[in-house]
């Protein structure tokens, strides 16, 4: 793990917030640094910049067909978790019977 000093860290944040049509991914890769590194950065200082095309859509309320597609996204996750834990279960009991 890079420790990178307070000056960088901020100094990609100004980056970051001074040029508007820029991502956090392109920065980052300017910047050559993880860009999820960027994104905690850019929390961290209480960024005023919206954050994308969510945070321009979060001004409207969802949509029934938005709400659907986040509630069927919540059941496939969920089902995913479940098919895991079988999964790892029947791996265990398969190891189980063996002599």
């Amino acid at each position: 793990m890079k420790n990178y000093p307070p000056q960088f860290k901020a100094d990609a944040v100004a980056l970051y917030e001074s040029r508007p049509e820029a991502t956090i991914r392109s920065v980052a890769a300017d910047l050559g640094v993880n860009p999820e590194t960027l994104r905690n950065w850019v929390r961290a200082a209480g960024s005023s910049r919206p954050r994308g095309r969510r945070a321009e859509a979060s001004l409207e309320p969802p949509t029934a067909l938005e709400t659907e597609n986040a509630a069927l996204r919540k059941k496939i996750r969920e089902l995913e978790e479940e098919h895991e834990i079988l999964r790892k279960a029947a791996k265990y009991f398969a190891g189980e019977t063996r002599w």
